[in-house]
Formats: C-alpha cells, structure tokens, sequence
C-alpha cells in the first residue's frame, strides 16, 4: 500500500519536502501514517505537528485525506487505502 503525503505551509520546514510517498505491507490509519512521519521526522515534527505519544494533532495544523478534513471523516482512525492523498497542513499562514 502506497500514500502520497503533501506538507503544505509550516509543515514542510519540519520535513525539508513538499511531497513523499510512503508504502506500507498493509492498511493503516491516518494515525499509522503520522505515527511514521513522526519517527522519520522526528522532535521537531512531534513537537509542533503530531505527538504520536498523545494520538492528536497540534491545534493548529490539520490534516486532509484525498480533499476531505479529517474531522470530517474519522478523524486520527480515518482507514488509509492504496493510492490516497494526504495532505498535512497548518490551519494559518502568515504573510
């Protein structure tokens, strides 16, 4: 199973990418997923975006799986499929 993962905004600084697709052997969640971003990653993602200790997103970033917000789908236990598009952003931007 493969994602594509997009960090938009403040995202990307935490990442040094815009775009990354991720395989796994099987299904996952959207929190399987962040759960992985957060050990390649590492302190500064953990810290800011996603604490994988806690199982939640930092209140001001958002995840989207193929166009939807993820608390509109099942949130963080939304079910991942072969192919989906994930796009990991925060909620404001400055300019």
């Amino acid at each position: 199973m493969q994602v594509k993962v997009h960090y938009i905004s403040l995202v990307k600084s935490y990442t040094n990418k815009t775009l990354e697709e991720i395989s796994f052997p099987e299904n996952i969640s959207l929190s399987g997923l962040l759960d992985k971003i957060a050990e390649t990653y590492g302190k500064p993602f953990s810290a800011e975006v996603y604490d994988p200790d806690k199982k939640e997103m930092k209140s001001t970033f958002v995840a989207m799986v193929n166009g939807v917000l993820m608390d509109q789908l099942q949130g963080l236990n939304t079910p991942l499929k072969d192919g989906d598009n994930v796009i990991l952003m925060s909620l404001v931007t400055g300019g």
